[in-house]
């Protein structure tokens, strides 16, 4: 489980953010942040305020900070931590890509050149899920029995009229509502479990850590794709990392067996491959190596 000191944090800014308290200006970067670093986790710092607000960038800062100065975490890792970090809490919905389509005009609300149309496909479930839960669970439910839950709809993004700018503003200026929203809470979650892996590999198996940073890259985008790279990650990681970190199996590389089961995900919903290569893997590892 994430620790505790991240989960409240991640509340309170949560809270901070939901009543509107941007009375302070942004945050600086950690006082032991490494000199090169800084100009990445600067723009790194400005996306979170772009996506959602000055609090949101404040967690970010907040979170980094767990790994800043810390024995075993060189530049190098910080980096990687500081980039994919950035990537997964500024995720791909559809009022982030209203937001960058909107970029594409200026102050005046006009166009700089001539833009292409982006047309993206989500599922309905993914599109409810932007909803907060009170309002998004009796519309799942009823997709449920409709058999609907997992139907693609087509979603146009234009800025090429006064009409369709518009629209993009009113969608963009949803971000707040992220923050009630199933996906927000289900993306805080993973987050701060991500972090808790690699806290918890720098300390049992540090020769590991980078490989579970970088499971990071298996999360991404939206739609079918998004889903079945949260699935491969929680199967990798429950069924290898935690189960390392736990004691439980004495997996003697597990940067390797990490790198082996992310070789065997294949875009299968059941994930046999990939729960075979789990297997065979968990298998390798003498019986009398497992705790009892």
């Amino acid at each position: 489980m994430p620790d505790d000191d991240g989960l409240l944090a991640s509340l309170r800014y949560l809270f901070a953010d939901i009543i509107g308290d941007e009375d302070e200006g942004p945050p600086v970067l950690p006082d032991a942040c490494p000199v090169h670093l800084g100009p990445a986790v600067s723009a790194a710092i400005q996306l979170m305020i772009e996506y959602q607000s000055t609090k949101y960038a404040q967690l970010y800062v907040d979170r980094l900070n767990r790994f800043v100065g810390r024995h075993g975490v060189g530049d190098a890792m910080l980096a990687d931590i500081a980039q994919l970090m950035a990537q997964r809490m500024a995720y791909e919905d559809p009022i982030r890509i209203a937001q960058l389509k909107l970029a594409e005009v200026n102050a005046a609300g006009v166009l700089t050149a001539r833009s292409a149309d982006d047309v993206k496909k989500f599922r309905l479930d993914e599109l409810i899920d932007a909803l907060p839960a009170v309002v998004a669970d009796p519309i799942l439910g009823l997709l449920e029995r409709l058999g609907w839950r997992r139907r693609r709809v087509s979603i146009r993004f234009s800025a090429n009229s006064r009409f369709s700018v518009r629209r993009l503003r009113i969608e963009a200026g949803l971000k707040r509502w992220r923050l009630f929203s199933i996906r927000y809470a289900k993306e805080r979650v993973w987050v701060e479990r991500w972090l808790h892996m690699i806290d918890r590999s720098l300390t049992k198996q540090p020769a590991a850590a980078s490989a579970v940073i970088h499971t990071a890259t298996m999360v991404r985008g939206y739609g079918d794709p998004y889903r079945q790279g949260i699935a491969d990650w929680h199967a990798i990681i429950d069924g290898l990392a935690k189960p390392t970190f736990d004691g439980v199996l004495a997996l003697p590389d597990l940067a390797d067996a990490i790198a082996e089961a992310r070789a065997a995900a294949m875009p299968d919903p059941r994930q046999a491959a990939l729960k075979r290569k789990i297997a065979e893997i968990r298998a390798r590892v003498p019986a009398a190596k497992l705790s009892r």
